[in-house]
Parts: C-alpha cells; structure tokens; sequence
C-alpha cells in the first residue's frame, strides 16, 4: 500500500498549489520536487484561481497570515472545490490568536477539505475550543502518548466524522484517521522538531500523495507521513559529528528524493486501527 502510493506519486507527478508558509516556502518547493511532483506557489488573490484550475491539489497553510492571503486562500479554496480537486488545510498555530483560530474555522465551515493535517493542540483547539497551542508548536499537555492513545483515535476518528476530511494529527506518535480507521505511525526523529518547517514540508507532500491517488486518500495520507519519518531517519543517520540543524533539513530533503517503495516498506512503523 505505501510504496504503491508513493509509486503514483513518482509517475504522475501531480502539480500542487500552495499557499503557505513564508518561513518555510523554499523548503516544501523542495520537497514537494524530491518526491517526484511539481510544486507552484502564489497567494495573490487575482492569481489564485487561475493557478488552482491547472494544479491537481491544493495546499492551504496559514503559519504567515495576511489579509491579502486569506482572501486568495477563499478564492483558491472555492475554485479547487467547484474542480473537485484534493485540498488540504495546515492549521498553523490554530489556538494561539484569533485570527489563525477564526481563519482556519472559516475554511473549514465553508469547504470540504480532503485533509486537514497540525499538531495536536492546533486540532484540539479547532474541534473543542481549547487553547492550548505554544506559538506555532503543541503543548506537551496534549501530546499523543501511549497511554491516552486509544482516547486519542476516538478524538481523531470523530473529528474526521465531523469535518468529512482525513485528519492528520503529527508528532512524536502520529494518527492519520478517516471516520472509520486509524493509522497509529511511529517513525520520525525527535530532532526533526528543531527544524523550522518539517509541518509545512509534510502538509506539501501530503497534498501531492492525495493528488496522485485520489481513490485511496486515507493510506495516501498515511504513506505521506510514514515517508517524512522515514526520511527523517534516515537523514539523520547521514549526519556527521559537525552537522547541525540546517544540514539536517537538506538530509531529510534528500532522503525524500532517494525514497523508493522497498525503503518505505523496510523502515515503516505503521499499524491500522
């Protein structure tokens, strides 16, 4: 299942939309072309719809929020619907101020998004109204854990009922759910949260995995975040003793444009609940 998704990825090349993160736009380019698609981005609300109309997904991240950008996120958001084209939302610091709260929200109201992919806290903080996100990071209060786990599915499995979307919930142990499944994906390094962005990366890869295997969106989701583990284990495994953080981006960046089917297979940490 997982290197078939990645396999469609490779061959079809989806183009994806994206929306996102100015700290972090270069890297999900990067990414998105290490793993065999084509990354586009634009924000401007007079170009957005024409863009979307020629892209496959779309990916809707609100980490840098203006007023100019949230109108081109609507306008982008309802083109890609009337299309019936993949669409995901990052949630960006959902939680921590009105704005990303009430924009998020909105998006979510309006559209029927494929994915929805945060933290923990920025998931709580849409579907319970709890606050509790640090900036852009979870509290350590709401992290996933082995103990609250299958408290945690039922959380993740209801809010996919609610939203109608997969729901991606990324961190140390990470749950991708629809209403009925749940997949419980331990890979990943600690180390990769030291990285302004990998959030941002996955969210870009996500929508291009989602995008080439429109029939099976919850395993493309799934195999979206196995591959960012993986490729965050294995990136970090190439360190060397004088690395630091930025050469540990590139190594990820790199481990993504080498993964392939047998890799994905040999390192996944996954199980369907």
């Amino acid at each position: 299942m997982l290197a078939e998704c990645l396999e469609k990825v490779r061959s079809q090349a989806p183009l994806v939309h994206n929306i996102t993160n100015y700290v972090t736009v270069n890297d999900v380019a990067n990414v998105i072309l290490a793993i065999g698609a084509s990354p586009i981005m634009s924000d401007e609300p007079e170009d957005v719809e024409d863009i979307t109309s020629i892209c496959a997904g779309l990916n809707i991240n609100i980490g840098t929020l203006n007023q100019r950008s949230i109108q081109g996120m609507h306008r982008a958001a309802a083109k890609a619907q009337e299309l019936h084209h993949v669409l995901l939302l990052d949630p960006v610091g959902a939680g921590a101020s009105k704005l990303r709260t009430s924009t998020a929200a909105e998006l979510i109201d309006n559209y029927r998004f494929t994915a929805i992919r945060g933290n923990v806290s920025e998931l709580k903080a849409l579907a319970m109204g709890s606050a509790t996100t640090q900036g852009v990071d979870a509290d350590a209060a709401d992290a996933v854990t082995d103990q609250n786990l299958s408290e945690m599915i039922a959380f993740t499995k209801r809010y996919a009922e609610k939203t109608g979307a997969i729901v991606a919930i990324t961190g140390a142990i990470d749950l991708v759910a629809d209403a009925k499944a749940c997949y419980v994906i331990r890979n990943g390094r600690p180390e990769m949260g030291r990285i302004t962005g990998t959030g941002c990366q996955l969210s870009g890869l996500m929508t291009a995995f989602l995008a080439a295997n429109p029939d099976q969106p919850l395993a493309a989701a799934a195999a979206a975040v196995v591959t960012m583990g993986v490729a965050g284990e294995i990136g970090w495994m190439n360190m060397n003793e004088t690395d630091g953080n930025s050469t540990y981006r590139n190594r990820i960046i790199d481990a993504v444009y080498h993964m392939d089917g047998e890799t994905l297979k040999k390192f996944a940490k996954c199980e369907k609940y």
